[in-house]
């Protein structure tokens, strides 16, 4: 969430760059020579789900929104999963974005709900929700 120190933002593309070496599947959606949007398919590392992964980092810049680019992107990752040989991929999402919807279209059904989960400020939680598709 905006406006983040530039410490902590390069910390996190250190980690998620990290986690890509280590398996993580990396999704970016072009626009000509430009990157417009990307996610991440995290590996969980665990012996016991070789057949799921989760979705994170999906994100679209704020120009190519409302136009097809989210669908695409995810359209992406899915093929990528499918690739990878995974039969489900899962993802979170605040509550009071209306995300639930694109996803639901995406084949995504709401599985969990995390009252207050998600802190954007103070007095201002939101629920975390627990999305599942079947590849």
């Amino acid at each position: 969430m905006p406006p983040a120190p530039v410490e902590l933002v390069s910390a996190a593309l250190d980690r998620l760059l990290d986690g890509v070496r280590a398996g993580d599947g990396l999704g970016v959606l072009r626009a000509g020579p430009r990157a417009v949007g990307m996610g991440v398919l995290v590996d969980q590392r665990a012996w016991v789900f070789p057949h799921w992964r989760a979705v994170s980092k999906v994100m679209v810049h704020p120009a190519h929104q409302g136009g097809g680019a989210g669908t695409l992107l995810m359209t992406g990752l899915h093929d990528l999963a499918r690739t990878l040989g995974l039969e489900q991929l899962r993802l979170t999402t605040r509550d009071g974005e209306g995300l639930e919807h694109f996803y639901g279209r995406l084949g995504y059904t709401v599985v969990g709900r995390h009252p207050g989960a998600i802190r954007l400020g103070p007095d201002e939680d939101r629920d975390e929700l627990l999305l599942v598709t079947r590849l």
